[in-house]
């Protein structure tokens, strides 16, 4: 019998390799690490026949949220959460509340389970009140925010600080968040984990952002997570088999 998995480690990583580069996927996120594949909505014809858990990135502005969820059912595809980002940076409160008012009217024509978790992208740019507005709206409607700690274009990066300051304005409105984009050169999986349980234990400023530009793997794995998850609900990342090798190697996943 297999060794069973720590529900902290339970459907915690993204598939966010491009699709050309990942099998055509199948059953995942019920008991093992890996939560779904991350897609974008035009490339979901592509996955037809697909039996695997889907994330799907929309393209489009809040208009477009009903049709990728429209088109997985219609594909038979198992579709487990939407990613939608904030581009209207004059208007980020305003473009909040339209990308809820979709939602909601998706949710309410039934093209739109209740189980498909709506995550909510914003400007990766310092909390302005602007910014932060838009992150009220999103708690308020009780959907989720998606937290870019990586990007291809490493200058685009975040640092530590400023993922610092997002993690904590989702600790602050109590929503839940996912971390993209995991990266060389971005905090691991354990540095983001554990950086959030101190930030929600009211650690300072200064000891979150140590901890997300630790690279000290060991030290970290010996923090008690089991806490966490409610509040980090996946990490996506391109190569997840370097991040199992990993955990496996620090003895945290069988």
């Amino acid at each position: 019998m297999a060794p069973l998995l720590e529900p902290v480690w339970s459907a915690l990583l993204d598939d966010e390799a491009p699709l050309a580069a990942v099998e055509m996927p199948g059953p995942r996120g019920d008991s093992g690490p890996v939560r779904a594949l991350v897609l974008r909505d035009t490339d979901l014809p592509l996955v037809r026949g697909s039996t695997g858990a889907l994330h799907v990135v929309v393209t489009g502005g809040a208009g477009q949220v009903a049709g990728p969820a429209g088109l997985s059912r219609r594909l038979g595809l198992r579709l487990v959460g939407l990613d939608i980002a904030l581009r209207d940076r004059d208007d980020l409160a305003g473009n909040a509340r339209r990308v809820v008012a979709a939602v909601d009217q998706a949710r309410n024509e039934g093209v739109l389970g209740d189980e498909v978790a709506v995550h909510v992208e914003l400007p990766a740019e310092e909390p302005t009140h602007g910014w932060l507005a838009a992150a009220d709206e999103v708690a308020a409607a009780e959907l989720r925010l998606t937290l870019r700690a990586g990007h291809p274009d490493d200058s685009a990066t975040p640092s530590p600080s400023l993922l610092a300051a997002w993690i904590d304005a989702a600790l602050d409105r109590e929503t839940p968040f996912r971390c993209t984009g995991l990266r060389p050169g971005a905090p691991g999986v354990l540095a983001i984990l554990i950086a959030t349980q101190r930030a929600f234990d009211g650690a300072a400023r200064e000891e979150v952002v140590a901890t997300l530009a630790s690279v000290d793997s060991a030290a970290l794995a010996a923090t008690d997570l089991s806490r966490i998850r409610r509040w980090v609900t996946s990490i996506g990342a391109p190569d997840v088999e370097t991040c199992l090798a990993e955990l496996r190697s620090l003895g945290l996943v069988p």
